[in-house]
């Protein structure tokens, strides 16, 4: 099963504010049907209110690192979303072996405020709070599934908290900008010029003008890397991963060129490259049982 932002709001609970556990937010009830027993919370991290979900009881920690965008015209998820972006993991994970948390970073989805901004640290910035939002949590130990953006945030989290990093999947990630993707990323940045049927559901989550407004900033937020030397975004960090690796990569990614997975294998140590012939950006959603047998697979 797949679930479109347009159906978000039916599927989400309703949060409320619990005066007995002050600046956290709880549901009025979990969502049985769709993927077994799911809580949506709020709590309070580094000085912002992060939403998650979480699901399973198994001992093994993962958390599951949403991108920012997908403007793929079938529009199987938004980024920033933990709960659009990861339904199928959501779902159909081993619920037995693994808690899965997915999280909305600072000013998506349900994370606002504040607003979404894009400093030059705003990689590192959402390392940290992903990493300070499981500890809230109490997971002593976690895993990184993470895609697009959230591949990179994952990157950083791995290089700068080794020792609280077990294992970790990417996907969709680079660790450097070239002029081939700032032309691409330059290619999404009016979201007038979306098509309607990928446009319509994020306009209702975010109404049109934070929408517009987000992905321009998102656009020359990304693309103030390439003025780096070396387009550096985490190049520098990669040798620093220690966790095993596995890095997931689409050849029919219209997003990030293959190069860019070569690149993260190469450096980091010890890590597997796995290539999927038909896979697009979001081949998570696309090709869910394929990916989450292959995540469960390593992750074990």
């Amino acid at each position: 099963m797949v679930v479109r932002l347009c159906s978000r709001g039916g599927l989400l609970p309703l949060l409320l504010f619990s005066p007995q556990k002050p600046k956290i937010y709880v549901p009025t009830a979990g969502r049985k049907a769709a993927y077994g027993t799911v809580t949506s919370a709020k709590v309070s991290v580094n000085g912002v209110h992060l939403h998650y979900q979480q699901t399973g009881e198994g001992e093994h920690a993962v958390l599951l690192l949403p991108g920012m965008l997908d403007p793929d015209p079938f529009p199987m998820g938004y980024s920033g979303s933990g709960e659009t972006d990861f339904a199928p993991q959501l779902k159909s994970l081993n619920k037995n072996l693994f808690t899965v948390v997915a999280w909305d970073p600072r000013g998506y989805g349900h994370s606002r405020p504040p607003d979404r901004d894009f400093p030059v640290d705003f990689f590192e910035r959402d390392a940290k709070d992903a990493i300070d939002l499981m500890k809230t949590l109490k997971f002593k130990k976690i895993s990184l599934l993470g895609w697009s953006d959230g591949g990179i945030t994952a990157l950083f989290a791995a290089a700068k908290y080794p020792s609280y990093i077990n294992k970790m999947v990417i996907w969709g990630a680079n660790a450097y900008v070239t002029e081939e993707d700032e032309r691409i990323y330059q290619g999404i940045r009016d979201v007038s010029k979306w098509s309607e049927k990928a446009r319509k559901p994020l306009e209702a989550l975010y109404g049109y003008d934070y929408l517009a407004k987000t992905c321009e900033k998102w656009v020359d937020g990304i693309g103030q890397f390439k003025h780096l030397p070396d387009g550096n975004i985490c190049r520098h960090l990669l040798p620093l991963v220690q966790c095993p690796t596995l890095i997931v990569h689409g050849e029919k990614d219209p997003l990030v060129p293959r190069f860019h997975a070569d690149f993260i294998h190469e450096q980091v140590k010890g890590s597997r490259l796995h290539l999927m012939p038909e896979g697009k950006h979001n081949l998570h959603l696309r090709f869910a049982n394929e990916f989450n047998k292959l995540a469960e697979d390593f992750l074990q």
